[in-house]
């Protein structure tokens, strides 16, 4: 049993010494003679529901039947069943007399009727939301009823419950008793006990207290009237008042009408059990019902019927009602994807219901599982992470990128497969702004230091341009170490006009971090013999970039003639990045965000000069397209 705590406080005091969770407000509605208080963990503060009930005799008869329900929901287990955490009992002074309370503790819920109240649906969304409740409370019963051989005896709107991901889930075990047909000296003494919410519930036999004809009915004849009248007050929006008022079906949808009259049929023996109710009515044929029976058994379906059902969600989650979408189809679609049942399509439609989030809960519901995938073995997810990490690369911090995000995303950077490679060379646009300096230099510019010798054309001309993106994120030695070389070596000796024209392009975005010395003797140089390029593209930007640098050598003689310190103290000219005298440039393909530079993009459209192309091998899982790339001035 529970733990029973006794402790004597004066006034009002609950007697609650060592109870580990905190009780807040309470709800304005709650079964039979129970209280549903808001409540949370002392531990972590996490959120719990709290039900308590009072009496001044421990033996008085709703104390005695609360005790039955403490036991009873505790031993008995269902996915559609409050779930139990923790129960006690206390005993405090209530002026000259004592109070004794029970208490038990479960998931967070929230009453139904007050949820309804603060969903506020309509027409066909209140339908299919209604579908899925009641099929989930139908299979609490039916697993009461024919599994356990139990007669919950006080199913209403008042003993369901709803869960924060909006699932509805059956409680107030009050009554809960064994059915037992076999035994006559069996009187059901639970059911026996007052009834708790009220008589307009009670099927005629057991308003008649007829023992025999209940042991005759099948088990689950007493429920099945209840789920009739819960489908009345769910329709009628209003609490059953009188037995009689269930003959009013206005309110019934007409799909489900056949079904709630043989719920409550005046005949136990030919009452509907729940478990057919599912599958007999119309009623739970709808989108909503049919996607989340899809998703919770994802693991059972093959390839071809995920990928199909993945692509038609994002359309129809923009039919159904929004709130239920986040807070009950994006934790499952979450799941699938962080243990493997779903597929890559599935994480588009994740990032499509996260962008309907508010910034901090899109961090909390979406991100972890997107952190996690970045760990995936599966070719097309790794791809589709890359693809759109625009949509959520500036959520992550810089410490979760650096330790458990790059070192994944870096494997792609020596894929086999060129799409890959190029989609991970892509993503540092986002990520190498949140990388340590021990992670760009030890490891990234090793990385791109090998793709600029990439089989592929386009990968080595996108490394260039990548490397001037993020060159204000390295310090003063890794640039003077790298950006020169880099450009100059490589990328302006590259037999591919765009290559070449990016290297001049990056030389000129960066001027800012050379010494003077540099531009001198190695920039200018380099730049000046391509002005008789064969490629009048790189001819152009040649010289354009010659005028550039000219221009800073210039302005520096002027200063050192006229005796300016600061510069002949100093070997180099710093010139802000952003000067509109500089070439705008960008990556390609790639959402500018958290770029050093803000300047006009180098474009990808079909080449007109270069004639030249990369093509990658096809990668299973998603689609792959010819990378033509083409630069111009800004």
């Amino acid at each position: 049993m529970f733990k029973f705590l006794k402790e004597v406080v004066a006034g009002s005091g609950s007697g609650l010494k060592d109870f580990p969770y905190t009780i807040g407000e309470p709800y304005a509605s709650a079964w039979g003679s129970w209280k549903h208080h808001r409540g949370t963990s002392k531990d972590d503060g996490s959120p719990v529901s709290i039900f308590s009930l009072s009496g001044s005799n421990p033996q008085d008869r709703h104390m005695v039947a609360g005790r039955n329900g403490v036991k009873r929901l505790r031993t008995v287990r269902h996915p559609n069943i409050l779930s139990f955490l923790h129960s006690t009992e206390a005993e405090a002074a209530d002026g000259p007399a004592m109070k004794y309370t029970i208490y038990i503790v479960t998931e967070p819920v929230m009453p139904l009727s007050e949820k309804l109240k603060e969903l506020n649906l309509g027409g066909t969304q209140r339908d299919e939301y209604f579908a899925w409740g009641l099929h989930q409370i139908s299979k609490a019963v039916s697993f009461l009823n024919n599994d356990c051989k139990l007669v919950h005896g006080n199913v209403c709107l008042a003993s369901v419950v709803v869960t924060q991901t909006l699932d509805w889930k059956l409680h107030a075990f009050d009554v809960l008793s064994e059915f037992d047909a076999n035994n006559e000296a069996s009187g059901s003494p639970m059911l026996q006990f007052e009834w708790l919410v009220g008589t307009q519930y009670k099927p005629m036999e057991l308003s008649k207290s007829d023992w025999a004809s209940i042991r005759k009915s099948p088990p689950w004849a007493i429920d099945s009237w209840g789920l009739g009248c819960l489908i009345y007050e769910l329709f009628s929006g209003a609490k059953l008042a009188r037995t009689e008022d269930l003959r009013n079906t206005a309110s019934i949808p007409k799909s489900l009408l056949p079904d709630y009259q043989r719920l409550l049929n005046s005949t136990p023996s030919r009452r509907l059990n729940p478990s057919k109710l599912i599958d007999n009515s119309e009623f739970f044929q709808n989108k909503l019902v049919e996607t989340i029976q899809f998703m919770e058994i994802l693991n059972l379906k093959d390839t071809f019927e995920k990928d199909s059902f993945f692509r038609k969600l994002p359309n129809i989650a923009e039919q159904l009602p929004r709130e239920i979408v986040l807070k009950k189809l994006l934790p499952v679609l979450a799941s699938s994807l962080e243990f493997g049942s779903a597929a890559a399509p599935a994480l588009t439609v994740l990032l499509k219901m996260g962008s309907w989030l508010p910034a901090d809960q899109f961090n909390i519901k979406v991100l972890p599982t997107i952190v996690k995938l970045f760990a995936s073995n599966d070719r097309a997810i790794r791809a589709c992470l890359l693809h759109h990490i625009n949509q959520f690369g500036e959520s992550m911090s810089a410490q979760i990128v650096d330790e458990q995000v790059f070192p994944h995303v870096a494997t792609g950077f020596s894929d086999t497969d060129g799409t890959i490679r190029e989609l991970t060379l892509k993503s540092m646009l986002v990520l190498a702004p949140k990388l340590s300096q021990r992670t760009i230099s030890g490891s990234l510019l090793k990385y791109l230091s090998k793709l600029q010798v990439d089989e592929e054309p386009g990968i080595r001309t996108n490394t260039t341009i990548l490397l001037g993106n993020i060159a204000g994120y390295m310090n003063d030695g890794t640039r003077k170490r790298v950006l020169i070389n880099a450009f100059t070596v490589r990328a302006l000796r590259d037999t591919f006009p765009p290559a070449r024209a990016a290297g001049i392009m990056a030389l000129s975005v960066t001027s800012s971090y050379y010494e003077m010395t540099e531009i001198a003797t190695r920039i200018l140089p380099n730049i000046v013999v391509l002005t008789f390029d064969p490629n009048s593209d790189v001819r152009t930007k040649a010289f354009q970039a010659t005028d550039q640098f000219l221009q800073i050598a210039k302005q520096h003689h002027e200063k050192l003639n006229t005796g300016d310190n600061s510069v002949a103290e100093s070997t180099g000219v710093k010139l802000k990045p952003g000067n509109a005298g500089l070439l705008g440039w960008a990556m390609s393909s790639v959402t500018q965000k958290g770029k050093p530079f803000d300047h006009a993009p180098i474009s990808t459209a079909n080449a007109n000069n270069s004639q030249a192309s990369t093509t990658s091998t096809a990668t299973p899982g998603f689609h792959t397209s010819v990378c033509t790339i083409h630069i111009h001035l800004a």
